[in-house]
């Protein structure tokens, strides 16, 4: 999964330029006030319930802006808080839902998502042709996640390849969530999704799409 910091950021700031260009500041709505006072009629001036309205309407618009400025503080510290939190993964096996897995040396975790408990729970792997080359039975684990290791042999016993494999489940039958198992390399952060981790044998992946922490 391909995430760009720097387009993300671009992005952000052209979008806050368009919406500041587009926003009527507390100046702007003063001066438009001080503009309609001097030149209104001198035989029918304001009326001072519409003039109470109108400074109702620029407090209410200072209050917004001073509101929106917080929101935006407050949303960057988050931001930068949940990268640095993120950075301490790195080195840390984490899981990530996922359809296939990589067999690297001869190995390869996972885990399946088991909604009910009691349920008879098989993994199937495929090769890239999508022929089955193994079934892994894991018995009838308690809801939840449930683990499992491949060690990269066919049913047959055949040691296989490294490479990538699809990997489904079934938990009584019905199909079930699959994870792979892979190491934290790097942390990121992209412009419009926020922080995410880079996993071996995976790639990239958000930071909210992480199942487990191992």
């Amino acid at each position: 999964m391909a995430v760009d910091s720097v387009n993300g950021s671009s992005t952000n700031q052209s979008s806050s330029s368009q919406l500041q260009q587009q926003t009527l500041s507390q100046s702007d709505f003063l001066k438009l006030m001080v503009t309609q006072m001097t030149n209104q009629d001198p035989t029918k001036p304001m009326d001072s319930t519409q003039m109470v309205a109108q400074m109702a309407q620029f407090s209410q618009v200072a209050a917004t802006q001073q509101l929106q400025q917080s929101f935006d503080s407050l949303a960057t510290n988050l931001s930068g808080d949940q990268f640095v939190r993120a950075a301490g993964l790195v080195g840390t096996e984490v899981l990530v839902p996922s359809k296939a897995g990589k067999l690297d040396d001869g190995k390869l975790g996972g885990a399946v998502n088991v909604g009910t408990s009691g349920t008879y729970v098989n993994v199937t792997i495929k090769d890239q042709a999508g022929n089955v080359v193994r079934t892994l039975s894991l018995g009838q684990p308690d809801a939840g996640l449930v683990k499992f290791d491949w060690d990269g042999k066919s049913d047959d016993g055949t040691q296989l390849g490294d490479g990538v494999y699809q990997m489904s489940a079934t938990s009584g039958g019905t199909a079930i969530d699959t994870f792979v198992r892979g190491k934290v390399e790097g942390v990121g952060a992209s412009g419009t999704d926020g922080t995410y981790l880079q996993v071996a044998g995976y790639g990239g992946a958000l930071l909210s799409q992480i199942a487990q922490i191992l």
